[in-house]
């Protein structure tokens, strides 16, 4: 279902990502890890048409994003780190304008959001405004409009920082659900090394731009002598705490914002 080789993003002379390839089947699920500044945002953004890799290859479905950008976006959906829901909308309203963007038939969109809302607990909620939810019921409204257009690839960009363990299982639970009943492969980062263990079936870890280390959790733990995925990681990756740096063009970005506000 997705297929990388010798993915490279450069901003200047800095490399974001380095070199990397691997494969992902349909149905399964996979979690991509490593510090801040590792290269996992930059990989998703090149894989759902937001960046241009300076070279390498991308596969979605055996389509290449680049030549075939808009077939290749109705692929997948995707939960970003930041919230991008309408706060002024209802929740019914929020999955509305989904649907309509990605042209689902109304009948289709009325009968799919109808069994998201339920699957994610929020179908007694649907006629709120989003402003009202918590920080829960926002990922999970997001995670159900994401699935609108039932795609065949699911991107999770830490789509559970700052939530509740409860609020995490729950989520994770409903996931897993879909995975099993839609066959949706699932590509998600965390930095929840548990809930790589618990819900992923692979693990890739990528370092400084580069994949340092690939396989099942129990296989991490065995290349590197661990006993638990969280000290598989650090062994690959180092304690050193990392700051996630600002490239440069997002640094030139902030200071036009800034200039544009004088």
């Amino acid at each position: 279902m997705i297929r990388v080789q010798n993915l490279t993003k450069m901003f200047g002379t800095f490399a974001a990502v380095q070199d990397i390839s691997f494969e992902i089947q349909q149905g399964e699920i996979v979690a991509f890890l490593g510090p801040n500044g590792a290269g996992k945002t930059t990989t998703i953004k090149m894989l759902t048409t937001l960046l241009k890799p300076t070279s390498g290859t991308i596969e979605l479905n055996g389509l290449n994003p680049e030549r075939h950008p808009n077939e290749v976006r109705k692929l997948f959906g995707i939960v970003f780190q930041d919230p991008s829901l309408d706060d002024e909308l209802t929740a019914w309203e929020n999955m509305e304008m989904h649907g309509a963007l990605y042209k689902v038939p109304r009948r289709v969109r009325a009968e799919r959001t109808e069994k998201l809302l339920n699957l994610f607990e929020l179908w007694d909620r649907r006629k709120e405004p989003v402003k009202r939810f918590s920080g829960g019921m926002r990922r999970r409204l997001e995670i159900a409009r994401g699935l609108l257009h039932t795609p065949r690839i699911l991107f999770l960009d830490e789509p559970t920082l700052g939530l509740d363990p409860q609020t995490r299982n729950q989520l994770w639970s409903r996931v897993r659900k879909l995975n099993a009943e839609e066959h949706v492969t699932v590509f998600l980062t965390t930095h929840y090394m548990e809930e790589a263990e618990r819900v992923a079936q692979r693990v890739a870890v990528i370092d400084h731009g580069r994949i340092v280390a690939q396989g099942t959790p129990q296989e991490l733990k065995q290349q590197t002598g661990a006993e638990s995925l969280e000290q598989a990681f650090l062994k690959l990756t180092g304690s050193t705490i990392r700051e996630e740096e600002v490239r440069p063009a997002d640094r030139m970005r902030q200071m036009a914002r800034v200039w544009r506000r004088r």
